[in-house]
């Protein structure tokens, strides 16, 4: 633990400070100011990076974004086409596809332009970023974390009640904290491109590439000795996509850039052959680990996003970290606020580490995937790839890479309804205000009991939560069940089933509204519309 420096400058206060100011920590830093919060969000950099990153959002993240009613204005502001919904998994694809309603969708948006939204949505909230401002040390006892800072002005101090960490792989504040990150350094360096071809390189109708002095390089994924070479075009489109993994033990800075001529330089080693690029849009290269805190919490202090885990594939840690930032939010505020039931801060190191390790599974059987170069490993791709062309284990592993098939375990001895601890589907809903959806409930990131038998019963017992919670009647085709309590992650808390009797249906929502509010605040009527 660094000391405190000392400093004539009074210190300040906040209710929660946020180290980092990527997505995940800009996430969190919304969603706690739409639950009350005041956050402060310290950030070293002093303006926002320009080194090309990640290249676009996907997963169950962009559902949350529909509850939030945000989905729209970060479709606008995508920089390409909607892509089609096939997907790299460990050097075969995931072709989504053939699906009618594939359960994983990707938004071009590179991490620079998601990030410059996400600081909008923070701006409009009232949130307070400090730009420029190095965190030195913290140190934490039972009742406040206090941070020193390094500031364009000089140093300072702040406390607050709590802090979450989102300063990425290299979190000084989780080294800090004492916690471990246990796991795996792979030996690849792995470069991402957009690239515009010359009008010497053909793109194929297949989407293969007719290289002047090579021959063709197909589409897809192709092996050498040297490392893989992954290629993705559209006919009679000059923009390519290309990918290229090398094993080398070279270190690089991640606020270098990387140059078209490194490229280059890598598609030649993998290939033997030099492949002309005119152009690019998109240059990034990163390294894979796989990595997870122990605990996400210690004490006052609590880990989020890159943080907290690393996973060894491309396309799900901001899917993962934006999660991380909107199940930790409101379980914040409900303890700042005096209301959160006993234990609830902890159900999140419960839940997003669950979540956390299920990423890690895939993206560790991806690594298995990816890099065995023998005949048993040929085997094992192609194995998987036929497997790939039957609907059920398509759409299961389609979910996997989303997130969408988590379910978080459940208070309580059960049974539990089949939806209790999954994302709420989003139900088209007919209210006496006119149509809406579960989503259109979710914008305010407030806990929804929806009734949807006309149960006045439960809306009853509701009201003992008064303020805490929204009441709300609709009708749905086909409901899934007759009322449903949502929190503001998004997630199921409760569901009572089909033609369950009142009296169960009323025990267990009460037990249900205790588990996730806490005691009932008062017995005013709540918000039931």
């Amino acid at each position: 633990m660094i000391e405190h420096h000392e400093t004539d400058r009074p210190s300040e206060n906040a209710d929660v400070i946020i180290v980092g100011a990527g997505p995940t920590g800009l996430m969190l830093a919304a969603e706690l100011r739409l639950a009350g919060v005041r956050p402060l969000v310290l950030e070293r950099q002093p303006r926002p990076r320009d080194t090309p990153k990640a290249g676009g959002l996907g997963g169950q993240i962009l559902e949350l974004l529909r509850h939030r009613g945000l989905l729209e204005r970060f479709r606008a502001a995508c920089t390409g086409p909607m892509p089609a919904p096939r997907f790299p998994f460990g050097g075969v694809h995931l072709d989504l596809t053939q699906l009618p309603d594939p359960p994983m969708h990707a938004l071009p948006l590179p991490q620079q332009l998601l990030e410059r939204l996400l600081g909008e949505r923070a701006g409009e909230l009232g949130v307070e970023l400090r730009r420029g401002h190095e965190v030195a040390g913290v140190s934490q006892d039972s009742a406040a974390v206090t941070v020193d800072v390094s500031g364009p002005d000089g140093p300072y101090r702040v406390s607050a009640r709590y802090l979450v960490a989102c300063d990425g792989a290299r979190s000084r504040v989780r080294d800090w904290a004492g916690i471990p990150f246990p796991g795996t350094t792979y030996p690849e360096v792995n470069r991402l491109a957009q690239v515009t071809l010359p009008d010497t390189a053909t793109v194929l109708d297949n989407g293969d590439l007719d290289v002047p002095g090579f021959g063709t390089v197909r589409a897809g994924f192709t092996r050498t000795d040297q490392g893989l070479l992954g290629v993705g075009s559209t006919p009679g489109n000059r923009s390519v996509s290309l990918y290229t993994i090398e094993d080398e033990t070279i270190e690089y800075d991640d606020d270098v850039p990387m140059t078209l001529t490194e490229l280059q330089d890598s598609i030649h080693r993998v290939l033997g052959a030099h492949l002309p690029l005119a152009g690019s849009t998109r240059l990034s290269r990163f390294t894979f680990k796989a990595r997870q805190a122990e605990r996400y919490r210690e004490g006052r202090i609590l880990l989020a996003g890159d943080a907290a885990h690393l996973f060894p594939a491309t396309g799900v840690a901001l899917n993962a970290g934006m999660l991380d930032a909107v199940n930790l939010a409101w379980k914040l505020a409900a303890d700042l606020r005096g209301t959160a039931p006993a234990g609830l801060l902890d159900t999140y190191h419960a839940e997003r580490h669950l979540a956390g390790a299920r990423t890690l599974l895939h993206t560790r059987a991806q690594v298995a995937l990816r890099r065995g170069h023998d005949a048993a490993a040929e085997a094992l791709r192609e194995l998987f790839t036929e497997l790939l062309t039957d609907e059920q284990p398509l759409r299961r592993m389609g979910a996997l890479v989303a997130g969408a098939d988590l379910r978080y375990p459940m208070p309580g001895a059960g049974p539990h309804h089949p939806l209790a601890g999954a994302f709420a589907p989003d139900l088209t809903l007919h209210t006496d205000e006119g149509v809406t959806s579960v989503a259109g409930l979710m914008h305010a990131a407030r806990p929804v009991l929806l009734d949807l038998a006309g149960l006045p019963e439960l809306r009853r017992i509701a009201q003992d939560w008064g303020r805490l919670l929204d009441v709300r009647t609709a009708k749905t085709d086909d409901r899934p069940a007759d009322a449903l309590l949502i929190r503001p992650d998004g997630h199921v808390a409760w569901a009572a089933g089909l033609g369950e009797s009142a009296d169960g249906a009323a025990s267990s929502l009460r037990q249900a509204l205790a588990a996730w509010l806490g005691t009932p605040p008062s017995t005013g009527a709540g918000h039931d519309q």
